[in-house]
């Protein structure tokens, strides 16, 4: 039987994660990529993290390798590089890559995952690269096949789903496609999936203060999803997973005000840190600047380790070494470690996996202990220390209601 799987590809300081569930379809969701011109250069001893991505993905009927929905959440470079040229933005019908070897084939995108907020925010603070320009492109272009679809029929390659309100009421007539903040949702691809219920933590709603509004952008507003993943049909091991893009520690900050008393919204298995390992999503303060000197912000470090015994808390990141470079931050790395320690659980870093001179995919498996980790060969390699005392939350809700939100 198939397991649900979470895989961390090393690139250094960027995102490219996918989750691989263990229902019948094989369903993938990608989280982000950074598929640098290094990794691409078979002169370059850069591990190819385009194969890898591509070795773990299933073919459709006309032999595309494709995910089933793939997240951006938020435009920055190391999150959407490489994305033009590995997978296919456009109408389905006009994917060109038929005849072409497999491994010159796009990937096709069967769903889109996208914040306007987010992007909205973004562009607000800095020019979009050419590759965060095209998701944005394809997102509109998929809202507007919706609208003229009604929203029914519409075909795989023309699916979005799109997470948080807009401003001035641009989303208000989106219903079956919107995901408002802080409802859960079960659909992936138009299907309603056992394996998988996430709850939308961010962006943060919009704010009529505009000074408050431009500090929201500049902490990185990032789509903020925790996911409950189910190992089996039946539930019996389930695990949560807290993606939160680059969001900085205004962002957490708030977080924690707003659900400290139902901490249970940010409980996790297993952390991906934000902003890869940088420490101001957990301070105001400059590490480079003040080093040890610097003052955590005790909200947002609340909000962060909210961690369930024997959890995990991995860095997608570069080497993280005692110096003032951040991100990744040794700083940051050692609040992680921190948390991992109390709750008898376990740190890595993408970039120092297996070793830094030769780093591969970082892989889990739900089980009835959380998330355990997949050796090289495939067995389960996870510390027996780490392993320890588990507990996990209630299985996830399936919502019933009509296009899968709750």
């Amino acid at each position: 039987m198939p397991s649900t799987t979470v895989t961390y590809f090393p690139v250094d300081n960027g995102d490219m994660t996918l989750i691989a569930l263990a229902d019948t379809a094989g369903t993938k969701v990608l989280i982000d990529c950074n598929i640098r011109d290094a990794a691409d250069d078979p002169e370059d001893d850069t591990r190819d993290v385009a194969k890898d991505l591509r070795a773990r993905l299933k073919r459709d009927s006309k032999k595309r390798p494709y995910v089933d929905a793939f997240l951006l959440s938020h435009p920055d470079q190391d999150h959407c590089r490489g994305l033009e040229k590995h997978f296919y933005l456009g109408q389905p019908e006009n994917y060109p890559d038929d005849k072409k070897p497999d491994q010159e084939k796009r990937i096709f995108i069967r769903e889109l995952w996208s914040s306007p907020l987010v992007f909205r925010r973004a562009t607000k603070s800095f020019v979009l690269s050419r590759d965060a320009s095209a998701f944005s492109a394809e997102a509109r272009r998929r809202v507007k096949v919706n609208r003229d679809k009604k929203f029914s029929g519409v075909e795989e390659g023309n699916r979005i789903l799109v997470l948080g309100e807009d401003e001035d009421g641009k989303t208000d007539d989106l219903g079956p496609i919107l995901v408002k903040l802080d409802q859960s949702f079960s659909r992936i691809n138009w299907s309603q999936n056992q394996f998988f219920n996430a709850r939308l933590l961010g962006p943060l709603e919009l704010s009529d203060d505009e000074e408050n509004e431009e500090e929201l952008g500049k902490n990185h507003s990032s789509v903020i999803l925790n996911m409950t993943l189910a190992g089996d049909a039946a539930q019996s091991a389930v695990a949560r997973f807290l993606s939160g893009g680059d969001a900085e520690v205004l962002i957490w900050e708030r977080l924690w005000g707003k659900y400290r008393f139902n901490t249970s919204a940010l409980q996790y298995n297993m952390l991906q840190t934000p902003h890869h390992c940088s420490w101001h999503s957990l301070s105001y303060d400059s590490w480079s600047d003040l080093g040890g000197d610097a003052e955590v912000c005790k909200d947002a470090r609340s909000a962060l380790s909210q961690i369930l015994p024997g959890g995990i808390i991995v860095a997608s990141s570069c080497p993280i070494h005692d110096d003032d470079s951040d991100p990744p931050c040794i700083g940051a790395k050692r609040e992680y470690v921190a948390m991992t320690h109390c709750a008898k659980g376990v740190f890595y870093c993408t970039g120092q996996y297996p070793d830094p001179k030769a780093v591969a995919p970082l892989e889990f498996v739900v089980s009835e202990k959380g998330f355990e980790l997949v050796g090289a060969k495939g067995s389960l390699a996870r510390p027996a220390a780490a392993a320890a005392g588990l507990s996990f939350p209630n299985k996830p809700v399936v919502p019933n209601k009509p296009g899968g939100f709750a």
